[in-house]
């Protein structure tokens, strides 16, 4: 049995931007991959390839609660989702770490605060090279520093759209981009400013990803060792249950079980649950590490719906995900409660529309509205519900799922759709995320400082099982409104500086 200091499964935002941190320490760490890398290749931006036919995509199939088979938008892939993501990193609200009221019912409170979070959100913007400028975002959390880079300048098109918001009274805001590029002077970065950033793998590695940021510079110590193709199946424990003494792995067919002092689990929420819960054992007959009956619970994904504003002028932008409003983030003078957050989409092309409507839509027609929408991503927070879980039998991963909240969603739709019409866009299409659509999971293993309310302590190792952490979006007590990556790249740098010291 080959043994380490620390072994890390996934290489996401979370695995990934761990090995990063602990990568100088000279501790003997396996990063544990199930997927391969992404090749370079002329497919990572073809829209049919990428979209249509979901070339990347995981091959594993999930359950919902009326046992029918779905794909996933899951990427098995050295770098995780991260590698098709959209780059918008956002620090959370001051007010997401506290307890708050919604239309449907209260999200908890955190057990630590924004300004816990506060140095690891400055460090996790350096690493991952976001462009931003402080200043406009009306629910703007504290901080003494600038951004990294500079915004990333709206296309004309895109111009005129803040500007229109912005004499309604709106603030419009620059999107915090992650990206590879130097504005002033443009030949210093990678990033080209194509229309194939948002969801596609980055041809060029321009795009802020956790392979491109975090893995590759980590493989770079001798002391940190990555293994691909590798689906970890069981984590082992002793006798007392107390300790992990084996990561059981197949590789090409055959199993092969790691040991070492520490593990990690940096699999996504849905599946970080899957396998603590696959892991049962006589001391832990109901999963690993879930004597609260928590693990799997309280998952969320976010409400959200994709609205294509569409009006008589062309829409020529290339590079078109910039702009953001929080207006409505935390209510209005309308709406007591919290609303939601709205950001621009990358540039749509027809082949990206097409699964989002029916097939008697002709794809001509699509070209059309393609050509003349500008393309919204609206996102509401979805609250922890104990029955929207994830459970396992027989390997096979259900996941039960139930929107609530929807209220909230409803209003923030229909408030920015009036403000979009004002502004010139007549038609705005809706297109609401189906349960597939698990970009944002999050919850299945909350941290807290209660053993029978959370799975995690507060540095988000497990209270049952000393060696075992769980380093990713399960750890999130609330989903808050905002894009999570951000988040869990600053996580894993607070528990990597927490490692450091045992």
């Amino acid at each position: 049995m080959q043994r380490y200091d620390i072994i890390i499964i996934g290489t996401g935002a979370g695995g990934g931007t761990l090995a990063y941190a602990l990568a100088p320490t000279g501790k003997n760490i396996l990063l544990i991959e199930r997927g391969e890398y992404i090749p370079k290749e002329k497919a990572n931006w073809n829209p049919k390839q990428v979209y249509i036919e979901a070339l990347y995509r995981t091959e594993e199939r999930w359950y919902d609660d009326k046992n029918n088979q779905f794909q996933p938008t899951q990427y098995h892939r050295v770098g995780g989702s991260t590698k098709v993501y959209g780059a918008a990193l956002l620090r959370m609200r001051q007010e997401d770490f506290h307890e708050m009221q919604h239309y449907e019912g209260i999200s908890p409170a955190w057990c630590l605060n924004y300004q816990d979070f506060e140095p690891y959100y400055t460090e996790a913007e350096k690493i991952y090279k976001v462009h931003g400028v402080r200043g406009e975002d009306p629910t703007e959390p504290a901080t003494n520093c600038e951004y990294p880079f500079p915004p990333i300048p709206h296309a004309p098109r895109i111009q005129q759209v803040a500007d229109k918001l912005s004499k309604q009274g709106l603030y419009p805001f620059s999107l915090p981009m992650g990206i590879d590029r130097d504005s002033k002077n443009p030949l210093n970065g990678s990033c080209i400013r194509c229309d194939t950033c948002d969801g596609y793998p980055c041809l060029l590695g321009a795009k802020a990803d956790a392979q491109t940021c975090c893995v590759e510079p980590a493989l770079k110590y001798p002391n940190i060792t990555l293994v691909t193709g590798a689906k970890c199946e069981k984590l082992i424990t002793d006798a007392s249950g107390k300790t992990i003494t084996g990561v059981e792995t197949v590789i090409a067919g055959e199993t092969v079980t790691f040991s070492a002092d520490i593990v990690v689990v940096s699999c996504g929420a849905v599946n970080s649950a899957a396998l603590l819960l696959n892991s049962a054992n006589d001391k832990h007959p109901n999963g690993l590490a879930n004597s609260s009956g928590l693990v799997g619970r309280n998952l969320m994904k976010h409400n959200t719906t994709k609205l294509y504003a569409i009006s008589k002028t062309p829409n020529d932008s290339v590079f078109q995900k910039t702009l953001a409003v929080n207006d409505f983030y935390l209510g209005s003078p309308d709406d007591k409660y919290p609303l939601g957050h709205v950001h621009l989409m990358g540039e749509h092309k027809w082949e990206m529309m097409r699964p989002d409507f029916p097939k008697f839509i002709p794809n001509q027609l699509l070209k059309i509205m393609a050509q003349h929408s500008v393309d919204w991503w609206a996102q509401s927070e979805d609250l922890p519900e104990l029955n929207n879980r994830v459970t396992v039998a027989n390997g096979k991963i259900q996941v039960k799922y139930r929107p609530n909240n929807l209220e909230a969603h409803r209003r923030l739709k229909q408030k920015f759709k009036e403000y979009l019409q004002r502004a010139g866009f007549p038609l705005i299409l809706e297109v609401p995320m189906p349960l597939k659509v698990v970009n944002h999971q999050l919850g299945t293993c909350r941290f807290g400082t209660d053993v029978t309310t959370s799975v995690l302590d507060v540095n988000c190792r497990a209270h049952d099982v000393d060696n075992l952490y769980v380093v990713d979006a399960s750890f999130f007590p609330s989903s808050t409104a905002i894009n999570p990556t951000l988040t869990i790249v600053a996580n894993a740098l607070r528990v990597a500086e927490h490692l450091q010291r045992i």
